[in-house]
């Protein structure tokens, strides 16, 4: 064997880099939170304007995490990055599509007399 040594760099980010991304996706994740907040509450599109609005920007949003917090676009090594992208997008699938499933079955369960009982409740808010 020769006597050649072998350097291995590790690039590593400093914590002042780190912090500026959180803060930043921090920062984006606010910003869209009360974007999408404001939309709802003031009314002021029709119906298929706002709910394209709300999916664009939870679009953003998903899109916001996976750079900023998640880092996938720093990976080292793709298939990680991959294999990490597709769970998180089964988990929210699977988190979406359940809760519209419930709420959807919840709906179709709900009988006048129970109809009638909920919006009595809520005439004082």
């Amino acid at each position: 064997m020769s006597g050649q040594k072998k350097m291995v760099v590790a690039h590593h980010e400093s914590s002042s880099s780190t912090l500026a991304t959180y803060v930043t996706g921090y920062i984006f994740s606010v910003y869209l939170t009360v974007t999408a907040y404001l939309l709802v509450y003031n009314h002021s599109f029709s119906h298929i304007v706002l709910l394209s609005a709300i999916i664009a920007l939870a679009l953003i949003q998903f899109i916001v995490q996976i750079v900023f917090f998640l880092h996938l676009g720093r990976e080292t090594r793709p298939r990680w990055k991959l294999a990490v992208l597709i769970m998180m997008i089964v988990v929210v699938l699977i988190l979406v599509v359940g809760s519209l499933w419930i709420m959807q079955n919840l709906n179709v369960r709900m009988t006048p007399q129970q109809e009638n009982n909920y919006m009595n409740s809520q005439q004082g808010i």
